[in-house]
């Protein structure tokens, strides 16, 4: 592994272990055990740091937001997809801990944010509008618009709330919580199906 990813990644888990505003990039080096010249050779400080890493974040998650338009998704499909993305989001958990003063602090990553949470959500209204046409989902418009951004809310803070909380199985627990969003707005047997899922996903996450 090259030394910039090395140091990314060492980035990542202080980030997340510490919260980003409490590690210094002195600290990063010292875990590395290089010295901080040999890491502002390849970060001029812990901003490039932190964009380094949303834009790994961003190339990781960009394929799972672009799905084929003509795929043929069976129902289980559409949850392994939501859980990809928490995983995702878990794994840079950083960005999410306090996201309103990171992104403040940082405007590149602000916009970076804006543009990434566009995205999600313009996904979601896709795959719920297939949901709709395959005559699984009976909402109209406007209170499919309304779960979209109910459901992007829930992914944004869910993680972080769970870990307030000191609660293990997150990532369960937050796809848990976006099926049981969705559910109401299937028909049968569709939504007695991720009903049954939603539990056996909060079991395996206890």
């Amino acid at each position: 592994m090259k030394t910039r990813d090395r140091i990314l990644e060492c980035a990542l888990q202080l980030f997340n272990q510490k919260g980003e505003p409490n590690v210094s990039t002195m600290e990063v080096a010292n875990e590395m055990g290089i010295s901080p010249g040999n890491l502002y050779y390849h970060f001029h400080g812990k901003e490039p740091l932190v964009l380094g890493l949303f834009e790994r974040f961003q190339n990781e998650l960009t394929p799972l937001l672009d799905p084929p338009a003509d795929a043929q998704l069976e129902p289980q499909d559409y949850w392994l997809f939501l859980h990809l993305i928490v995983e995702r989001m878990a794994h840079y958990r950083f960005l999410f801990q306090d996201l309103s003063n990171l992104a403040g602090r940082l405007p590149k990553l602000a916009k970076g944010i804006r543009n990434l949470l566009t995205a999600l959500k313009r996904t979601l209204a896709s795959l719920l509008a297939r949901l709709k046409a395959a005559g699984q989902l009976a909402s109209d418009t406007q209170a499919l618009g309304q779960l979209v951004e109910q459901i992007t809310m829930t992914l944004l803070f869910s993680l972080d709330y769970q870990r307030i909380l000191d609660r293990e199985g997150e990532v369960r627990v937050a796809v848990y919580q976006v099926m049981m969003l969705v559910a109401p707005h299937l028909l049968s047997p569709a939504r007695q199906a991720i009903e049954q899922l939603a539990l056996r996903y909060l079991d395996n996450a206890n």
